[in-house]
């Protein structure tokens, strides 16, 4: 199931948010003018720069030999991305939900929350997996906290959504609570499997618990009405 776009007007102009997306967008050229210009060698060179590697991060006799302070990399790491899908992917769910909860928090309440749940999301990684040598990179962790806001805040909003189901394919309307439960649901489900081994399943986990668990704190004004939509 693909979120395209949610029927939950904002009040307010997001500017964070949109702040967000444009800095990845960045991040992300700069990545590809890297490796157009140096290689694949200095793109990863780049990535293990700037990501996050639990091994590292829990070893602080290496962190003087690393070229970013390792502590850093809990925030740099949440504006790259591998590939466009990665891009793509993670900046259609910031562009659905993330309007939303910028407007019950306001901007600045909002980018501490952002941040937050993204360090949420890395540290759940990094508890789970402290010896992997793998550098963890993308704003998952952080959106999947600002999801689980969205659950909390707006469990009706009806969200367009494109439906995969074998050789069924339709757009229909969602409520919030069933798509937003049903990604998490498939988040543990990957996570407990093993699924998708260059995936962290947890950080997804961990960010969005942090977000649900987070969001009350934060939101300063709620817009309690939906608008009801006629899916036919």
């Amino acid at each position: 199931m693909i979120p395209l776009r949610d029927h939950n007007p904002s009040r307010h102009t997001p500017w964070v948010t949109y702040l967000i997306l444009g800095a990845n967008v960045a991040m992300f050229a700069y990545q590809m003018q890297v490796r157009a210009l140096a290689g694949d060698g200095a793109y990863a060179a780049l990535v293990g720069r700037l990501g996050v590697v639990p091994a590292y991060l829990t070893t602080p006799a290496l962190w003087e030999r690393m070229a970013v302070p390792a502590p850093l990399t809990l925030l740099t790491s949440m504006f790259l991305h591998g590939d466009p899908l990665h891009l793509i992917g993670n900046m259609l769910y910031l562009w659905v939900f993330a309007d939303n909860v910028e407007d019950a928090m306001g901007p600045l309440r909002f980018a501490a929350f952002y941040l937050l749940c993204g360090l949420a999301a890395a540290g759940t990684q990094i508890a789970m997996m402290p010896d992997s040598t793998v550098p963890m990179i993308g704003a998952s962790g952080a959106i999947a906290g600002v999801l689980g806001a969205y659950l909390v805040l707006y469990p009706s909003a009806q969200v367009l959504t494109l439906v995969f189901l074998l050789f069924f394919v339709r757009l229909i309307y969602l409520p919030a609570v069933l798509l937003l439960g049903f990604w998490f649901l498939l988040q543990l489900l990957s996570a407990s499997g093993g699924a998708g081994a260059g995936v962290a399943w947890f950080a997804h986990i961990g960010g969005f618990l942090a977000g649900f668990l987070l969001v009350n704190a934060f939101a300063v004004r709620v817009k309690r009405r939906m608008v009801v939509i006629d899916p036919y």
